[in-house]
């Protein structure tokens, strides 16, 4: 169980280095942000399209396959669930639909009341056809034995189009930017990014060299909770003869271990940096990368306006 293979969510792509690991940090975060905004208030068919954009940027960049695989296997099989789920769920609204106008019935027959002396009209069984093809209910099939009935309305379905498109798009954009920027690039483009909040005397340095130390420190965690599953894993315990309070006692004891490693790892760190005379993130600052605009760049960021523009025509408010 190799959780740096097994989970490639959040790791950097270092070979192949293709066109989209070239774009500048900015450029890709502002894409980033666009991504993360431009499912809100949409339609379902925007939210469609932002999916297959994001599986079409991939193709393009060319990315190997082997790489994003089980990545967008488990997201693919998590949405599907997600939709199929949602479209049977009771979709909310608890209204009654009647009919706008009154039956229509062109042969009436009337039955004579003994009581009240009087004729009353039969029910009537024909109505009049629908104008238009729309219908509410798409889907309507009773239960049967241990299967509940299956309803799928039009609502319903517009509400798991949303939950599905909008956990790929949100978690798959996100990895498909960690993916192709280094830890490094990210930080260096924040800090550029906030650099004019120096003026309102926030420490920014200290910010970015923080969120540097975690991008770094994520593959010590997996680490740590690999190592710690093998070691569980070789000494064959048998969970069914430990019971239910022995195993929680155990996995207790699994999980205390891993924050006494985590914190071990977190000291080491800081005693690295406390033996090179690290003091202040702003006197021992190291450009590991030039942030300069070329002309792809560029380009990308003339793209956002016809992207905004149809989000606001065909996208929906």
């Amino acid at each position: 169980m190799d959780l740096l293979r097994s989970l490639p969510i959040g790791s950097y792509l270092e070979q192949p280095v293709t066109w989209l690991h070239k774009i500048d940090p900015r450029v890709k975060l502002v894409w980033l942000m666009t991504y993360l905004l431009a499912p809100l208030l949409g339609n379902p068919f925007w939210r469609i399209g932002l999916a297959a954009s994001l599986i079409g940027l991939t193709i393009a960049a060319g990315i190997p396959f082997r790489v994003w695989r089980k990545q967008i296997g488990w997201l693919l099989l998590l949405c599907s669930f997600m939709f199929v789920f949602a479209s049977f769920a009771p979709d909310g609204l608890a209204v009654e639909h009647q009919p706008r106008v009154p039956q229509f019935c062109p042969n009436v027959t009337v039955v004579e009341d003994a009581s009240a002396g009087e004729a009353a009209p039969t029910e009537c069984q024909t109505q009049l056809p629908q104008p238009t093809d729309y219908q509410y209910v798409y889907l309507d099939r009773p239960g049967f034995a241990f299967i509940p009935r299956l309803v799928v309305t039009r609502r319903s379905l517009d509400v798991a189009v949303r939950i599905s498109t909008l956990i790929f798009t949100l978690i798959y954009s996100t990895s498909l930017y960690l993916l192709t920027t280094a830890p490094e690039e990210i930080t260096a483009g924040l800090e550029d990014l906030m650099s004019p909040l120096r003026r309102l005397n926030l420490p920014i340095s200290e910010i970015t060299l923080t969120l540097t130390l975690a991008l770094r420190f994520i593959p010590l965690v997996l680490e740590e909770v690999q190592n710690l599953v093998r070691s569980v894993r070789t000494r064959a315990i048998n969970w069914k003869k430990l019971g239910l309070r022995r195993s929680a006692q155990l996995w207790l004891i699994v999980s205390e271990k891993l924050l006494e490693n985590l914190l071990l790892r977190a000291e080491q760190i800081a005693v690295a940096m406390d033996v090179r005379g690290f003091t202040s993130p702003n006197e021992h600052r190291v450009q590991w990368h030039q942030l300069r605009l070329r002309w792809c760049d560029w380009l990308a960021l003339g793209i956002l306006i016809p992207f905004w523009c149809a989000r606001w025509f065909v996208g929906g408010v």
